[in-house]
C-alpha cells in the first residue's frame, strides 16, 4: 500500500512537471517574438552603453584631465585669473567646466571656487563649490571652509558658521582648528560669545600643539569678559 501510495504521488508529480514544461513551451511559443525582442534590445542597449564608455566618455575624459593640467599649475603658482579664465592659448577652469563637466574630475569646481574666491567674486565662488561633491574628507572640508570665506565676504556670518562648523566636523585633522578659529570668529561677528568661546576651548583643549592654540588664549579672554 505503501509502495502504491509512493507511485501514485510520482506520477502526479510527473504530471505536474509535464503540465508546467507544457505551459512553458505555449507561453515561449506565443511570446517568443516580444521575448527575442527584449533579449536584443537589451543587448544592443548594454552594446551601446559599453561603446560609449570606451569610445566617447574616456576618452573625452583623458581630454578634459590634459586641458586642466596648465590650469591646475596656474593655481599652484597663484595665478588665479589665468587659472580660472586662462588666456586664450589654455583654457582655464571655467571653460573647461563649461565644455567638459566634471569629466576633468570633481575638483575643478573646487579649483575655480577657490579661483573666484580669491579675485573677490564671492557669489561665483559659492556657486562653484556648492557644486563640489568630492568625497576625500581634507579636500571635502577645505571647500566647505572656503564656503565660509565667501559667506564673511558677503557679510552673511550665520551662513558662514554652518560651513565651517561643517569643515570642522568634516575633519578632524591638522586644518580644524584653524576652522574652528574662523567659526569662532563669526560667532563673535553674531554677538554669540557663548559659542565663539565654545569653539576657543575647543581648540584649546582638543588641538593644543595646533598653531593656532599659541595664541588661543587672547580669544578665550576676549569672549570670556
Amino acid at each position: 500500500m505503501a509502495q502504491k501510495n509512493q507511485n501514485d504521488k510520482e506520477a502526479l508529480r510527473q504530471e505536474n512537471l509535464e503540465q508546467t514544461v507544457s505551459a512553458t513551451e505555449q507561453f515561449y511559443n506565443e511570446n517568443k517574438k516580444v521575448i527575442w525582442g527584449t533579449v536584443i534590445a537589451v543587448l544592443v542597449i548594454g552594446l551601446g552603453i559599453l561603446a560609449y564608455s570606451k569610445f566617447i566618455y574616456q576618452p573625452k575624459c583623458v581630454e578634459a584631465m590634459q586641458q586642466a593640467y596648465p590650469a591646475e599649475t596656474s593655481f599652484q603658482e597663484g595665478e588665479y585669473e589665468l587659472a580660472l579664465n586662462g588666456d586664450g592659448n589654455v583654457l582655464g577652469f571655467a571653460d573647461i567646466i563649461s565644455e567638459y563637466g566634471s569629466k576633468a574630475g570633481k575638483a575643478v569646481y573646487l579649483y575655480a571656487g577657490i579661483c573666484e574666491l580669491q579675485l573677490g567674486n564671492n557669489e561665483e565662488a559659492l556657486s562653484y563649490l556648492k557644486k563640489y561633491k568630492g568625497k576625500e574628507p581634507i579636500l571635502a572640508a577645505r571647500a566647505k571652509a572656503c564656503e565660509g570665506d565667501a559667506y564673511v565676504a558677503l557679510g552673511d556670518y550665520t551662513a558662514a558658521v554652518r560651513s565651517y562648523k561643517a569643515a570642522a566636523a568634516t575633519a578632524d585633522n591638522i586644518f580644524a582648528p584653524a576652522y574652528l578659529l574662523k567659526e569662532g570668529s563669526a560667532y563673535e561677528a553674531l554677538g554669540q560669545k557663548a559659542e565663539a568661546l565654545a569653539c576657543y576651548k575647543s581648540i584649546e583643549n582638543d588641538y593644543p600643539s595646533s598653531l593656532e592654540a599659541y595664541d588661543i588664549a587672547k580669544h578665550i579672554a576676549r569672549v570670556a569678559e
